[in-house]
Order: structure tokens, then sequence, then C-alpha cells
């Protein structure tokens, strides 16, 4: 007896039970009852193709006893859009079904599939707040975000905004640090050649630094601000040289792990400074990042060969 063998709407439908390789599998997955006579209806009407709201709600039972079966959520797309189906309640049962499955990859795409369709983002950034709410680093959520951006031109739309409250809370968001990057960097006509946007960036990268030395994120964005724009790094010596410096026995000289990674790359590209590089890599190696240290001989390695690692 089952939830659907004992319902008449399913009277017509021949169960397809699964085939774990004859009466005695080597390795059967061990699923429950409920699920394995879901299972066995869903492929007796995918068999027949069957484009109806009985098969809708099949898929949604089992997506909420299984969220991951890709299959599943293809099938039920494909229902959607042969019904012509509301797909703004879809959205409203995709809402709560994310809420529940936070690191879930199909939720996702299915809803990239319906806004899609839909052709309208409206209140999209609302949920992804809520979302962010529960997990400000969920890496499906943020994928999303930027195929929003992308697909309705949002690039001006408060996005930016959103990325510098993230950081405000938290610093070391870099899912945040990533998405204000694509942001700035990827937008059409590009910011970033925009002299003015360049400056900006750079200040708020390195005000971020300042909260925090040690924190990876900030000096990243900081490089790859200045890496995109084509200008050396070494024109943020004299702000790299407030958290790390070789010229100085003070044990507070250095600050940041990732300035004096900096400082190594801007000495070693100048021969004449080469004595500083490599001051710099053996501190790294030495004191402030030694679990990379055979890194940092390689590079030091390299420098004395007369070669300077990218």
């Amino acid at each position: 007896m089952g939830k659907y063998s004992d319902d008449s709407n399913w009277d017509d439908i021949v169960p397809l039970p699964q085939d774990d390789g004859g009466p005695n599998p080597l390795a059967a997955i061990a699923y429950t009852d409920e699920y394995s006579e879901a299972m066995s209806y869903l492929r007796a009407v995918m068999a027949k193709n069957e484009m109806s709201e009985r098969a809708l709600s099949l898929t949604e039972d089992i997506i909420d006893m299984n969220a991951a079966h890709y299959t599943v959520w293809l099938y039920r797309s494909e229902i959607l859009k042969a019904l012509n189906s509301d797909l703004v309640k879809e959205l409203d049962w995709l809402n709560e079904t994310a809420l529940s499955h936070q690191k879930n990859y199909q939720i996702w795409h299915h809803r990239q599939l319906v806004v899609d369709r839909l052709d309208s983002c409206k209140g999209e950034a609302d949920f992804i707040s809520q979302m962010f709410e529960l997990d400000a680093k969920n890496y499906h959520v943020w994928s999303y975000r930027q195929w929003l951006v992308r697909r309705f031109e949002l690039w001006d739309d408060g996005e930016l905004e959103a990325t510098e409250k993230l950081i405000e809370e938290d610093v070391r968001n870099n899912s945040a640090w990533n998405h204000r990057f694509f942001l700035v960097s990827g937008s059409q006509p590009k910011k970033i050649e925009d002299q003015a946007v360049v400056e900006r960036e750079v200040k708020f990268a390195q005000d971020a630094i300042r909260k925090a030395p040690q924190n990876q994120s900030p000096w990243n964005y900081l490089r790859g601000i200045v890496t995109a724009t084509k200008t050396p790094i070494s024109s943020q010596l004299d702000f790299i040289n407030e958290f790390a410096t070789v010229d100085s026995e003070n044990e507070d000289a250095v600050k940041s792990s990732h300035a004096l990674d900096l400082l190594a790359e801007i000495y070693a590209a100048e021969k004449e400074q080469n004595d500083k590089a490599v001051k710099a890599y053996d501190l790294l190696a030495s004191k402030y990042d030694p679990i990379r240290a055979n890194y940092w001989a390689y590079l030091k390695d390299q420098l004395s060969q007369g070669q300077v690692a990218a």
C-alpha cells in the first residue's frame, strides 16, 4: 500500500520499479518505500512523456524527498512549459524550496529557466537578500546573481551598493568582493576605463585593508583593479609600506603577509632591488607565511636565476 497505489487518480499507471541488476544486486541503494514508489510512478509517466498536473505534483513530491535529482527538475521544467503554468506561482514554491535546501544547485538552475521565461526579475533582489541572511557566501546564489545582472542589465541597479553593504557587514566576504570586481570590470561600457571609478575602487580596497590588514580579499581586489588598468603594482608602494617593509628590524614592521608578498613582487621586478626581494621571500618563508615556505623558496630561486615569476 502506498500514496500513489492507493490513489484512484493513478489507477491507469503501471509503475516501473527500479532495476538494480536482478534479484540479487551487488550494491542496491536503500531507498525509503515512499521514495521508491514515487520514482516508480515517475518512470512510468516519463516513459509516456505525460505532461499533466498530476505529473507536476509528482515531481514536487520527489523534489521534497530528493532536491538534487536533476532529471526530475528537467522533467518539471518541460511540464511547466507544456501546460503554460503560472510561473509566478512556481517562483513562490521555489522560494520555500531554496530556503529548505540552501546548497542545492538544481534549484538555482531551474529558477534561472523560470525567470528567463518570465522575462522579469521583479522580486529577485529581495529574495537573494533573504538567502544571504542565511549564508552571505552561498556560491549558487552568487552565480545566479551574476546571471541576473547579465540577463537584465542590472549593472547600475543598486548592485554596487549591495556589495558595499555586505562587505561592511563582513570585510572577509570574498564572494561579495568577487561580485564587486565582476560589476566594475564586466559592465559595458567598461567602468574600469573610467579613472574616477578606478580611484574610487582603489580607495575602497585600501579602506578595507586598513580595517583588517591580514584579510586577503581586499588585497586581491586591489591587485585585480591595478592589473585590469595595466598599472604597475609599484604604484601602490607607499600604501603597501603602511603594512610591510624590509628596511627595518622592527618586529612590528610587517602587519600583513599579503603586503609583504606584494613588496617582494615589486622588488623582484627591479634588479637593483633584488636583495630586498630576497629578504621579503625569506621573511615570508620563515615567519609570516611558513606554510608556503617551498613556494617562497621557489620564487627566491627564480630570482637568483634572473627570472621573475608571475
